[in-house]
């Protein structure tokens, strides 16, 4: 008997070692709660996954509800590896501050993984509004006090809080006018119902290469080097802090760290080839990874970023 138990004993510590081992057994599903161009990256992703790990990687879009529906497919999955998710900061931080419903934290419900990349955001106007900078845009808002509408994919997304930042910064009167995605934005901006737009440039490249658009400047942390002569809006605007635009891999909480690692590994691996880099940069996506700990301490600022900019605005759950 004694012989017996010290075996199951045995067996029971070393089952989670042997199935990491055998990680992963079945194919894996990659939901994709990101829009706008990410599933490139997400495929590219899988196709090298499923070349490193032997078994098929799946991509499933799921970024209704801002992402809100994949991100709980994720989260109720088995911790095993076989599950993953591609995530914008929308996703993972903001939807909490927007919905009563919103069940989910950022730190405990999900296995971070690794950043993947920063989205290239700009800020974008009809030719016919008479400003070529920023600093034009804000003495434009000024002197027409409520007269301009800035759009967004969203109430809550970065787009909307970017608006919002500058608002707060320079005392602006602009109007928010929030679209169920990015591509109703440059419509309406095309068309005269709005003079200011957000957008990434994935959706907006075809409208600034045919001159429809205007772009006044990269929403984020540094130049672009497709477009190299556009300022960010921090150049143009002194105290300018651009949200997170970052989009990044995770699992459900409670992964082995040998899955986890061996995951992020391989991800890293196929993100930095340069034909991944490649592509990805061509259309907006400048891949960046970090380590699980990097992504994590990401996240926890851009809590508290979004929390100050939510609480100085006034939005709302609904």
């Amino acid at each position: 008997m004694k012989t017996l138990l010290n075996a199951l004993v045995v067996l029971s510590v070393g089952a989670p070692h042997y199935a990491c081992a055998q990680y992963p057994t079945r194919p894996i599903r990659s939901i994709m709660t990101v829009a706008g161009g990410a599933d490139v990256v997400a495929r590219l992703v899988a196709q090298g996954l499923t070349e490193a790990l032997g078994q098929p990687v799946v991509v499933e879009a799921q970024a209704g509800a801002g992402g809100a529906i994949g991100a709980e497919t994720v989260a109720r999955a088995a911790p095993d590896g076989h599950t993953i998710m591609l995530a914008s900061a929308s996703t993972v931080v903001m939807n909490r501050f927007l919905s009563k419903s919103a069940r989910l934290d950022p730190i405990r419900d999900f296995t971070p993984i690794t950043k993947a990349f920063e989205t290239v955001a700009l800020v974008v106007t009809s030719p016919s509004l008479p400003v070529d900078s920023v600093q034009e845009l804000i003495e434009y808002a000024r002197r027409n006090p409520g007269k301009l509408s800035f759009g967004t994919s969203g109430v809550g997304t970065t787009h909307h809080l970017s608006g919002e930042a500058i608002r707060l910064l320079t005392g602006i009167d602009w109007i928010h006018v929030p679209y169920k995605g990015g591509p109703p934005v440059l419509t309406d901006l095309l068309s005269g119902q709005i003079q200011v737009g957000f957008s990434i440039l994935a959706t907006a490249a075809p409208f600034v290469s045919s001159g429809k658009i205007r772009v006044l400047a990269v929403n984020g942390a540094k130049r672009f080097h497709v477009i190299p002569d556009v300022p960010t809006v921090s150049e143009q605007l002194p105290g300018y802090e651009a949200p997170s635009t970052w989009g990044g891999y995770f699992g459900p909480a409670g992964m082995p760290r040998p899955v986890a690692k061996r995951l992020h590994d391989e991800i890293v691996k196929v993100l930095n080839r340069p034909g991944v880099r490649s592509k990805a940069g061509d259309i907006g996506f400048v891949i960046d990874t970090s380590t699980p700990e990097e992504l994590t301490e990401t996240i926890r600022r851009d809590i508290a970023y979004t929390g100050r900019i939510v609480k100085a605005v006034g939005i709302r759950p609904e």
